[in-house]
């Protein structure tokens, strides 16, 4: 793969997972929706850079924690470079100055609501994403109509059929039914662990996290967004 291929991956992946909670959140500040989704394409084009993804210090806590502040910051430059704008014509960089001006500014101001939605959408996506890695898994293993019947079952899926109906519709005993759904249910927590791995700098606090995460969705009640996809 060329490095204007891994670059491109590397964008596709990230809006894959981040565009969501980054877009409603500038949204939330207040930004029509077409400027939100120019602002949301150009934050996680400079979130691909490879000297912001340095800040991401895997041994300075949560990605999301990360992500939120860059986020914070990228928006106090739009503050900035529209100043500029205003005073010098169509300023598309922040000069030396104004860079600093920016990082001097007080943090745009995300309030509870703000936060707690970035979280309950942040959370989602690590749903999404195992639920992709389980029906990636099952389709490999042959099963993958299998996944499409018994995921009502999974957390936050569709309220599921009785156990009785289910095993008839499928023609299974009902001990094997119970058994499949016991396996589709280990699978998708191996694979929500891992998602949440990802996103944390050290193996013990994937544990906090898988409680944060747990929390967050019990709130409100939640949907697996986007879980036909893939």
């Amino acid at each position: 793969m060329s490095g204007g291929d891994r670059a491109k991956a590397a964008l596709d992946e990230v809006c894959r997972r981040y565009w969501v909670p980054v877009f409603q959140t500038i949204v939330q500040r207040r930004y029509p929706e077409a400027e939100a989704q120019d602002l949301t394409q150009e934050f996680i084009v400079k979130l691909t850079d490879s000297s912001l993804w340095r800040r991401a210090d895997p041994n300075r806590g949560r990605f999301r924690s990360f992500l939120l502040g860059a986020l914070a910051r990228f928006l106090r430059e739009i503050e900035v470079r529209r100043r500029a704008q205003k005073r010098g014509g169509d300023i598309t960089h922040l000069s030396a100055d104004d860079a600093r001006i920016a990082d001097t500014m007080p943090d745009t101001e995300f309030t509870e609501e703000i936060v707690r939605n970035f979280d309950r959408n942040w959370a989602l996506g690590i749903m999404n994403e195992a639920l992709i890695r389980t029906r990636a898994e099952y389709a490999a293993a042959g099963k993958l109509a299998l996944f499409e019947v018994l995921k009502t079952f999974l957390p936050a899926g569709k309220e599921p059929p009785g156990y009785g109906p289910m095993a008839e519709q499928l023609g299974l005993h009902l001990a094997t039914l119970k058994t499949e759904i016991h396996r589709l249910r280990i699978a998708f927590k191996a694979n929500v662990r891992a998602e949440v791995a990802q996103t944390v700098s050290a193996p013990h606090e994937i544990e906090a996290e898988l409680g944060w995460l747990q929390h967050i969705l019990m709130d409100r009640g939640s949907r697996l967004n986007g879980a036909e996809a893939a």
